[in-house]
This record gives C-alpha cells, sequence and structure tokens, in this order.
C-alpha cells in the first residue's frame, strides 16, 4: 500500500477566548491516500471545519504533525503553504467564494495566474473546465448573474484549475437545492473516478454515505472511521503538468493581475476614490501652482532688470535709496562719466538725466518720461532699434535736437498710425525730431511702462533742464570682466574723484542675486505649506486604504486560499495606492494648468512658468506618497491569516 498523502499525528488546536482555552482539536490521527474519497462527518461545532482548513493549509495547528506527501507542513513560512494550496488543493466551498468583479472564466483562471501559468494557456484551460461543466454559455457572466448551482460549478472549476490533487469541499451541497445538490455529488464522483482524492465536510449522512470511507468526528476528535469501497489509484489527466511562464513573465503578469484589481476596486468606488484622490490633487495643484508662480515671477523680475541693462553697475547721488537728502546732492558731473569710460572695465558708459514732461504733437498731447543719454546708452542697455537710427557721439557734442522714442511713446503720441521718423514734436516747447524708435521694455527701473523719449543728455541739459548735473551714470561692464572686481574699482575711483563718498552704486548682478533668492525662499516657504497638504493627503489615502482592506477582507481570504502569496497580496493593495495617488497627481497638474489660466486672464501681469521638471517631481513625489502611506495597509492585509479573512463577512 502506498504511502499517505495526508498524514496526521497527535495533532491539536485550540483558542484562546479571554481567560479560557477552548480545544477544539484533541490528539487527532489520521492518514488520508491518494485516490480516496473521504466524508468528515459531525455536527456544528464538532472540529470538523477546522480540520479541513487545517488539511488545506489554511490554519495551523497548535500542537501535534501534519505531512504532506512527506513535507513537514509546521515547517512551512506562509509563501510555502501559499505553494501547496496553488499546486496540490483545490477548495470548494459552501457559500462558492467567488469574486463578485470577476466573470467566470476570470474566477477560475486566479489559481493559475498565481502559478505562473502563460496568459493564453490559463485562459483556454479555463473555458475548458467551465464548458466541461456545462458552463461554456455562461464563461462572461458574473456570479451575481448566476444561480447557485452555477457558481459552485464555477468553484469546482477553480478548484481543477491548477489540477487539483486534493479537493476541499466543505458542506458543498449546503446552499444548493437538492437538485443542484444531487449534481454537485456525480460531479465529485466523476472527479473521484479520475482519481483526485476528495474530501467532503458535512453534517449530512445521506452525503456522507456516498463516499468510501467515513470519518465521524465528535468533540474534536474522531470516534468513527469506516470504509465502504476502495482506493482509486489517482491515474487523472488533471494533474500533468501545465505550461509555466518564465520567471519575469510570471512576475509581469501578477502584477498586470494587481493592477486589474486595484482599478477595478477604484472604479467599483468612484465617490471614495475620488475623495481618497481629492487631498493628493489639493497638495500637488498646490505645490505645481506655488513653483510656477515663483519662477514665473522669478522670470519676469529678472527680464525687468535685464531691460536696464546686463552686467551694469548704477552710479547715483546720496548714501543709497532711501536718502532724503540725495536729491540735495548735485556732484555728479560729466567729467565722472568721461573718467568711468577710461578705465579697462568698462565697456560702455553713459551719464543721464530725466525728467517728465508734456510732449505735443499738432493736436495730441501726452505725457511722457524723458531721458538725456550718451550714444553709450542704448548698448549699455541692450535697448533693440526698431527703425530709425539711435543718437550718434556727433549728436551728443553738437546738442542736436534729435530724439528716439520707445513704441510705448510711438502709440501715445502718433495713435493714428503715422510715420514718427522725420516728425517734430515738443518737448517743454523745445522742437525736438524723432530720428528712430526703440523697442519697449516693461517696466523696471526709470522710466517704468510709461512712453520714453530719449534725447542727447547735453542737449537736455541745457535746452531742457537747465542745469550741469547729472541724476545717475549707467555703466557696462566688459563681459570677461568679474563685476565684484568692477565694482571694487569704480568704488575706489569714485571716492578719489569726489575725495567722499557721496554716491552709492546699485550693481544689477546684486539685485538679480537678491531677488533670486528671496524668491526661491518665499517659494520653499508657500512650497513647504503646500506639501503639508500633500502629507494631509497622504494620511487620507492611509485611512482610506485601511478601510478598504477591513470591506475587503474576504477577497483576501479568496485569494490567499486559491494560491496567492503575502507579496502578491501586498502588491495589490500598495499598487492601488499607489495608482489613486499618481492619477490624483497628475489630476493635480491638470488642475494647477486650469488655475495658471485663470490666474492669468483675472490678474493683471500674473505670470506662471511651468517647468518639466516641477511637473515630474510632483508626479514622482504623489506615487512616492502612494508607497510611503500605502505600505502599512498593504502590510496588514499580506499579513490577515487566511482562515479568518474567509470567515469575514
Amino acid at each position: 500500500m502506498s504511502d499517505p498523502v495526508i498524514s496526521l499525528k497527535g495533532l491539536n488546536r485550540w483558542f484562546e477566548t479571554g481567560a479560557e482555552t477552548v480545544n477544539v482539536l484533541k490528539d487527532v490521527d489520521l492518514d488520508i491516500r491518494a485516490g480516496e474519497m473521504v466524508a468528515i462527518i459531525g455536527q456544528s461545532g464538532s472540529g470538523k471545519s477546522t480540520l479541513m482548513n487545517i488539511l488545506g493549509c489554511l490554519d495551523r495547528p497548535s500542537a501535534g504533525t501534519y505531512n504532506f506527501s512527506g513535507r513537514e507542513v509546521a515547517r512551512l513560512g506562509p509563501d510555502q503553504l501559499a505553494e501547496l494550496r496553488r499546486e496540490h488543493f483545490g477548495f470548494i466551498f459552501q457559500r462558492y467564494q467567488l469574486l463578485a468583479d470577476l466573470d467566470a472564466v476570470e474566477n477560475v483562471e486566479m489559481p493559475a495566474i498565481y502559478a505562473g501559468v502563460e496568459p493564453s494557456v490559463r485562459r483556454r484551460r479555463a473555458i475548458e473546465l467551465l464548458t466541461r461543466l456545462g458552463l461554456g454559455e455562461r464563461l462572461d457572466h458574473r456570479p451575481a448573474a448566476l444561480s447557485g448551482g452555477q457558481q459552485q460549478r464555477v468553484s469546482v472549476a477553480r478548484a481543477l484549475m491548477n489540477g487539483g490533487e486534493v479537493i476541499l469541499a466543505d458542506e458543498p451541497t449546503g446552499a444548493l437545492d437538492s437538485h443542484s445538490g444531487k449534481e454537485l455529488m456525480a460531479l465529485l464522483d466523476e472527479l473521484h473516478e479520475d482519481g483526485h482524492t476528495i474530501i467532503i465536510v458535512t453534517h449530512d449522512p445521506l452525503i456522507a454515505a456516498q463516499c468510501d470511507r467515513v470519518i465521524e468526528i465528535a468533540d474534536g476528535e474522531i470516534i468513527g472511521d469506516s470504509r465502504d469501497g476502495q482506493t482509486r489509484e489517482s491515474h487523472t489527466n488533471a494533474n500533468e503538468p501545465i505550461a509555466r511562464s518564465a520567471r519575469w513573465r510570471e512576475g509581469l503578469d501578477r502584477a498586470g493581475e494587481a493592477l486589474r484589481m486595484a482599478m477595478r476596486a477604484m472604479i467599483a468606488h468612484k465617490l471614495r476614490t475620488f475623495l481618497t484622490m481629492l487631498g493628493i490633487i489639493i497638495g500637488i495643484a498646490s505645490v505645481v501652482s506655488v513653483v510656477a508662480l515663483g519662477q514665473g515671477s522669478q522670470q519676469d523680475v529678472l527680464e525687468r532688470i535685464s531691460s536696464i541693462g546686463t552686467n551694469t553697475i548704477n552710479v547715483y547721488p546720496g548714501s543709497g535709496f532711501g536718502d532724503r537728502s540725495s536729491n540735495r546732492i548735485r556732484t555728479l558731473k560729466t567729467s565722472d562719466a568721461e573718467a568711468i569710460a577710461e578705465q579697462g572695465f568698462t565697456d560702455s558708459v553713459s551719464p543721464l538725466v530725466s525728467a517728465n514732461t508734456t510732449v505735443l504733437y499738432r493736436n495730441t498731447a501726452s505725457n511722457a518720461s524723458v531721458t538725456g543719454v550718451s550714444e553709450g546708452y542704448f548698448r549699455v542697455n541692450g535697448r533693440e532699434l526698431v527703425e530709425g537710427v539711435l543718437l550718434s557721439e556727433a549728436s551728443i557734442r553738437q546738442r542736436t535736437q534729435d530724439a528716439v522714442i520707445d513704441e510705448t511713446a510711438q502709440a501715445a503720441i502718433f495713435p493714428n498710425g503715422e510715420d514718427p521718423l522725420g516728425q517734430v514734436i515738443l518737448l517743454d516747447r523745445v522742437p525736438m525730431r524723432v530720428i528712430g524708435v526703440v523697442k519697449t521694455v516693461t517696466g523696471f527701473g526709470r522710466g517704468g511702462d510709461s512712453a520714453n523719449i530719449y534725447v542727447p543728455y547735453t542737449t537736455a541739459m541745457d535746452r531742457i533742464l537747465g542745469r550741469n548735473y547729472l541724476d545717475s551714470i549707467s555703466v557696462r561692464v566688459r563681459d570677461d570682466v568679474d563685476m565684484d572686481q568692477a565694482e571694487t574699482e569704480l568704488q575706489a575711483l569714485m571716492s578719489r574723484l569726489h575725495g567722499t563718498d557721496d554716491f552709492f552704486l546699485q550693481n544689477t548682478a546684486t539685485i538679480r542675486d537678491t531677488i533670486e533668492g528671496t524668491s526661491a525662499t518665499l517659494t520653499l516657504l508657500i512650497s513647504t505649506i503646500a506639501i503639508i497638504s500633500l502629507v494631509v493627503g497622504g494620511i487620507g489615502v492611509m485611512n482610506i486604504m485601511l478601510v478598504s482592506v477591513s470591506e475587503r477582507t474576504k477577497e483576501i481570504g479568496i485569494r490567499m486560499a486559491v494560491g496567492a502569496r503575502r507579496g502578491d497580496i501586498l502588491r495589490q493593495f500598495l499598487i492601488e495606492a499607489v495608482l489613486v495617488c499618481f492619477i490624483g497627481g497628475g489630476a493635480g497638474v491638470a488642475l494647477s494648468f486650469g488655475l495658471g489660466a485663470a490666474l492669468t486672464q483675472m490678474v493683471a501681469g500674473a505670470r506662471l512658468a511651468y517647468s518639466t521638471e516641477s511637473i515630474v517631481l510632483a508626479i514622482v513625489s504623489s506615487s512616492l506618497i502612494g508607497v510611503v502611506f500605502g505600505f502599512m495597509p498593504a502590510r496588514s492585509a499580506a499579513r490577515l491569516d487566511p482562515v479568518e479573512a474567509l470567515a469575514r463577512e
């Protein structure tokens, strides 16, 4: 006689209930050989279901030994037990235990997915099994659309999917009408004829009578063991090896299954999924919008700084911008500009005088900012000529009455679209001929966004302002000279020329650095607040996922019963958390773009600069939040006890 496939020696199972210990199984000794059809019969509370759970590796004994095909089950870890359930056992439950979101074929395929069977092979086998069991026309029906008997047949097909060497049936006819019950028993008898080892747990003597061997259990002890038939040798084709995928493909299939189930769970609970995402959406939208607004504002300010010159240093009278006495200091002279022009660090230089005045052209009067400059001004400040010519050295020397206007002044002075070149305008009753138009640079520094007219500073000082001192001097430093070094040399030169520090310098590079630093600090501050909302959103994800684990405990138990590893369960719930956060991150980025468009329409001058790096970082951050805050719920799901999970309603 062959060795038993199942062997129990001195097996006990007890449970702690408060201060009391309840011994459900007591010193059970049992051997079951391959090909037997065994009924375990007993009244409710006798311990028969507990015994079946231990036989199927859903539960562990408290004491004693259980050997399956020579392997001591007590020494196996969770994933090794899952492998036994997956490769050797098939379960037929009283309540069918089918997943409501899957159709008949998908329910039957599930054990093969965890076993690494190739997709085409497992689908073909699932269809063959269902067709053999009379469900060929119900393949795409979900459990809710099937009768009780049909659902139980799906359960049988699932038990046979990976071969079903040992089929464990727990009260298989308990939820069926008498006709369906007879059909199921006839089917189990066929499987027995094929050589499957069948173990049926029942309280019905009529069901037990159809088996070759009946084991009676009462109060956790075996009180009877009778045989009415002869054990059949296993010769079933169902136990022949099934084609398995390569290891990488197996992992990919299991990950794909986890992804599909995660998406189905999200779709099945749309409102809950949206509310879970909401915190992530708000957090990501806040972070991306704040960064975009900070970068846009920074770019705008830096462009305005560039409009007053790159690599420039401005010399002003007084001790600083807050010096109220600076308008009484009149020591900046043309000679200072000439001395600066001779220095080695100087690329170009321009004296500046300015005033606001009324400009007359024919019957049109406009307000404009008039700035007296030298020919070097336009290079110092990087002004772009649109049409005509710029002021020349001869214009400065000869005090010509020539003027260069910007596009804003052109629109204000010549509203009817006249060609400005050659036209004569009056600046404080002084006639000036327009010789050129430069591109408008929006507002930073002198003139800002107003209409600007540039005339020779010599003409402005003699004929318009009537004075011999300058408002400021603009210096462009050569590109190959360090700005700090140039500033130091300029400071020393002016101190030597004036004999005192009645002036101050403004380095545009310093302004740029200050603005960039300030902008970065503000962006970091506001981003920190936005990140807090992301963390709050992550905590929301964790809470909802914990609720989801609680709601789907039975699903977890079913998957474990058909052979899912702990890693498979962990992966499924972790993918769901990451997917929620990833989609929430994408929605948050989209919301940020929408808010940005609305802001630019509602607030004049608002500017947002989105960068690919910030968007990618936002999506990655949201996904990491899914990993971090989804891990604990996923780990909680993976560590559930299969038998307890199956018992949860």
